[in-house]
């Protein structure tokens, strides 16, 4: 999942930074908080985690300019202004949640499931079908043909990117940005190594190739034509 995190406080956004890719996610982070809307009002992410007192535009401003332009992005309050008032005042802005400082990890990562659980119930498939390969993004379990697939998180990812733009070109660039992040180096051939072990569990054992090169400009995911 691509997460935008808004924290001015360095300590505290490394912290969340390495903990929240510990479980997979690519985080662009910024301590900004014009910086943040305006990534947030023209990419795409899929949950953004803002501090209230920011530098540039506080966090409830920037939430009321999500909502007024319609993004219905998920967004969670992370934020040491714990009064009922405050978490009245960011839940009534339309946040999908409030938690307060100081925080439990496990209790973050809790409540980033529950809202991301929410939004899958409502608007999005929990489970991806392509062929005989189907992803449960709830239990986080890859199959095919009925037999399970074991997944590390970074390829659980690209898996879950292919199979939602199944047909479609998906350059290397889209990759990066969506199972790394921006500022990853682009020569690098992350991509291709991670692809390689995906193909090796998904096609390698089956005798339809599912992972398709675009030569010089990325994958395409299709079943048989």
């Amino acid at each position: 999942m691509k997460i935008m995190l808004a924290e001015d406080d360095a300590k505290v956004a490394d912290y969340i930074v390495a903990g929240l890719s510990e479980h997979g996610h690519s985080v662009d982070r910024f301590d900004d908080g014009r910086d943040a809307l305006s990534y947030c009002l023209y990419n795409d992410c899929d949950l953004a985690i803002l501090d209230r007192m920011l530098p540039g535009m506080d966090g409830l401003s920037v939430l009321k300019a999500l909502r007024a332009s319609n993004k219905s992005l998920p967004v969670l309050f992370l934020t040491a202004l714990g009064q009922v008032d405050d978490r009245v005042e960011g839940l009534a802005a339309g946040s999908d949640d409030y938690l307060t400082k100081p925080f439990h990890f496990s209790e973050l990562v809790a409540r980033i499931d529950a809202i991301v659980r929410r939004k899958t119930e409502t608007s999005v498939q929990p489970v991806l079908t392509v062929h005989d390969l189907t992803l449960d993004l709830m239990s986080r379990t890859a199959t095919r043909q009925g037999n399970v697939i074991e997944l590390h998180s970074k390829e659980f990812s690209i898996l879950e990117v292919l199979m939602r733009n199944c047909g479609r070109v998906v350059t290397r660039t889209l990759l990066l940005e969506r199972v790394w992040n921006f500022n990853f180096e682009p020569n690098t051939t992350v991509v291709e190594t991670h692809m390689s072990r995906l193909r090796a569990k998904v096609d390698k054992p089956f005798d339809t190739p599912l992972i398709h090169t675009i030569r010089n400009t990325g994958y395409s995911m299709h079943g048989p034509r």
